[in-house]
Parts: structure tokens; sequence; C-alpha cells
């Protein structure tokens, strides 16, 4: 890793490091640089993901510094996380499923990732120093990400699905939504054509500082874009690059913490302390925002039990580290944490005596399949915060959705402002 990423990489699971990172957001340099994977990126995405801002505050403070409209690229990057997750509200777990037909094509693509893409020996540089990024750092700059997606699906032939799992599993920021919709929009199955990308394109946006680890000349991808057009559409898998690589071993991905990940850096729920006459709040690992008063466990507001529902997790797997980063930030903002299934296995469900009443606990949405219908038995559900309107009738492109919310406010400012909420 350059040098002068090493601070980039380090993601701490705090609000006041999602604060620094706000703070250092320029909307023209991010606009100038965004596309090179050593450009001026925010870095915000596992704050977002994961709920320690929200995207309303970080706007706001950006306006307390830049103009920022809807014509800016931080804005429209934003959106699209927003675009997502319309489509998530609207269709749920249908984004793990193909949402058209695909562009690209019949053809018959394998359930499972090849194992020289896994342990970062295709021979690609631009592919294997991805995979060794992400399970390092649990990041991916959007382009790397693109290229492994589009190299996965339409060179090595893998179902887009098999992949966005395994992406999602390594992710810090990993979100159903934004990462399966955007699989999808390489594979063809939610765009009208299929993602490509060629050498040329590598070598525009890799990072100047180690351009030789991303370079991809004389690979399989150093091909004109009709060719690989006729690889996605027409042809079998184009395997690793001739030759003996070497790898790296893939990180294991976990369905549910360790117990001894939990004991480190949560408090775990003992019945007998949760509250009879007090607010609760359900706290999922999509909603770790401040508490009132601030971050420390029986400060003001209601009571705040950290959740985390395991069968969801046995779908959709997550590394040590992601689940390492999760726990310390629900530990930071809540007084205890359950790890189980919320269905059956809880002593404090909905009925039992500890329990408090109807109108007492209350939940947030959670971008997880599974995840709602359990909250929705122990709690009242609240949506999540928006940046912008939900539009009440399926947007099926990102242009039509953004079309569709430029309509309804003149101005960011008159959004934050409440306008239309």
């Amino acid at each position: 890793m350059i040098p002068q990423l090493q601070d980039f990489f380090n993601f701490e699971p705090t609000h006041a490091e999602a604060l620094r990172r706000l703070d250092a957001v320029h909307p023209g340099e991010y606009a100038r640089t965004r596309n090179a994977l050593d450009g001026s990126v925010t870095g915000l995405s596992p704050y977002f993901t994961h709920g320690v801002i929200g995207m309303r505050t970080a706007v706001a403070r950006v306006l307390q510094k830049h103009r920022l409209g809807y014509d800016d690229k931080l804005t429209f990057e934003f959106a699209w996380r927003e675009f997502f997750h319309h489509v998530w509200t609207r269709c749920g777990e249908q984004v793990l499923t193909d949402m058209r037909p695909s562009a690209a094509g019949s053809g018959v693509y394998s359930s499972n990732l090849p194992a020289d893409l896994r342990e970062a020996r295709t021979g690609v540089p631009a592919i294997d120093t991805a995979v060794r990024q992400l399970y390092a750092t649990g990041y991916l700059h959007n382009h790397a990400r693109m290229w492994l997606a589009s190299y996965a699906v339409h060179l090595r032939k893998v179902h887009w699905r098999a992949g966005a799992d395994w992406m999602y599993g390594h992710l810090l920021d990993g979100d159903v939504p934004s990462n399966h919709l955007s699989w999808q929009w390489v594979a063809g199955t939610f765009s009208s054509k299929p993602y490509l990308f060629n050498a040329d394109n590598v070598a525009k946006y890799a990072p100047r500082g180690n351009f030789k680890d991303w370079r991809a000349k004389g690979t399989a991808i150093d091909q004109d874009y009709e060719v690989l057009e006729r690889i996605a559409r027409h042809e079998g898998d184009v395997g690793p690059e001739p030759g003996v690589h070497q790898g790296v071993i893939e990180p294991l991905l976990w369905a549910a913490p360790h117990a001894d990940w939990v004991a480190e850096a949560t408090r775990p729920l003992v019945a007998s302390a949760v509250p009879r006459r007090r607010e609760i709040e359900l706290v999922t690992p999509w909603a770790m925002g401040e508490r009132e008063g601030g971050s420390g466990a029986g400060a003001g507001g209601p009571w705040r039990l950290g959740v985390i529902h395991t069968p969801s997790h046995a779908l959709l797997p997550w590394s040590e580290a992601r689940w390492r980063w999760v726990l310390r930030r629900l530990g930071q903002v809540t007084d205890a944490v359950f790890v189980g299934d919320l269905g059956s296995s809880v002593p404090w469900r909905a009925g039992a005596p500890s329990w408090p009443g109807p109108g007492m606990v209350m939940a947030m949405r959670a971008p997880m399949p599974g995840y709602d219908a359990v909250l929705a038995a122990l709690a009242s559900l609240q949506p999540a915060p928006r940046l912008l309107p939900n539009p009440e009738t399926m947007c099926r492109s990102f242009s039509v959705f953004y079309e569709s919310v430029k309509r309804q406010s003149r101005s960011l400012q008159t959004q934050l402002n409440g306008e239309l909420f």
C-alpha cells in the first residue's frame, strides 16, 4: 500500500472519524479526480452503510463550507446510493435475483467464483491487486469494484450473484441494495448493456504511485471493446493468464461473530436488565448513529439494545474484520447487545413479562434480507432517513429517479429544511 493511502484505509468505527472525513471533503476536487483510484474520494461509505452518520447530516455539514447543488458530482454520487435504496424499498429481496433479462444475452454462468480469482492469482495485475486490497482493507474504489465485477461476469462467466455475495462479505461498506444492484448493472440485468473495461481504461485511472501493480497490458482484458463484447455475449470462460501466479489465502466469512469478538467489544444482554418503563431502541448494524447525550452507555434517550439476527447473516456472511468493526461501533452506542435468532431464541421477546408494552419499542428498517420481518414482531419500524425524496412510483433507472427528485425540490437546502417531509 502506498504511504499516502494508509490513513485513508484506516476506517475507525467512530462518529468522530466520520466527521473528520466529512470535513475534508471538497466537492470541486471530488468532481475533478473521483474517477481515479488515487483521487479525492470521501471514504465515507462505511459510515453511511452502517448509519454512523446520515446523508442529510453529511450534506448539511458540507453546505456550511461549500456550495452544493444537484449538478455537483458529489450530490450525483450520493443520489446513486439513494436510488439503490429506492429500488430496495419497492422491490425488497428481488434485488437478489435478476431484475430483468440479461442485456448480455443467454449463456452459462458458474455459481462459484474460480479459486484463482478468490486467491488473487488470475495473472491480471489489476484484478489480483484489487482482490488483495479488498481483503487487506475491506474497501475498494468504485472503479476497482466495477473492474472486478466485469472481469468475473463477462470474462470468467461467473453469475453476478456469486460475485456480489463474495464482495459484500469482505467489504466494510457492504450494502445489499448498492452492492447487488451495482453487480446487476455491470452484468446487464439492471442496465441496458453489459459494462466492459479494457487495459486502456485501467491505465487511465490506476494509481500513479504503484501503477505497475494495476497494469493490464498483455492480458485477456488488453483487447478492443468489440472483442470484449463478443466474449461477453458469445464465448466461455477465458481462464487465468498462462503461468503460475502467487496468490493469497481468502479470509473466512462468518455467519455469526465469534463469542470472543462480541465479549471484547460489547456488553452482553442480561434479560433482567431490560427496562420495563422506558422506551427501547433496537439498534441493528445499519443504524449505529450517535445516541442522545453522546455515545456512552447510560446516556439520555431510549435504552438501546444492539441486535444481530444471525439467520440473515447465514445467507450473507461477513469477514472477521467487518464483524469486529460493527461490534466495536455497537459497543459504543448501545447499553447491551444480543446476538442470535430474533425470531425464536430471545428471552425478552414480545409478550414476555420483562418486555415493554406496545409503542415502547422502536427500530429502524434494515436493508438486509430477513431483518424487518423479525423486527416488526418486536418493535414499531421506522423508515431509514433519506436525503432525497423517495418517489412513490418505482423508478427503473437512475436518470428517471434523479429527474423525479429534482422536480420535487428547487435545491438541496430546501430538502434539508424539510419542505417535502
